[in-house]
């Protein structure tokens, strides 16, 4: 199973996708804010959310998973 994980601490601004959405590679699938910037998230890989493990207003830590794909 494939996941994207934070590129760096932060606030979940928005997310972008549901499950089961099928994304292509380098698209936004979430927003994060960090240091009063907002950081588009990208999908590494095309493939189908299978679960997002974050909501709206959460605070991440770098490494987190966000999302995981099928």
């Amino acid at each position: 199973m494939k996941e994207i994980t934070a590129s760096m601490a932060g606030t979940v601004l928005n997310v972008l996708v549901e499950s089961g959405t099928e994304v292509s590679s380098g698209e936004a699938v979430l927003m994060l804010e960090s240091m009063k910037m907002e950081i588009p998230v990208e999908a590494e890989a095309a493939g189908k959310v299978a679960e997002i493990k974050v909501n709206v207003g959460d605070f991440v830590n770098e490494g987190d998973v966000l999302i995981t794909f099928e």
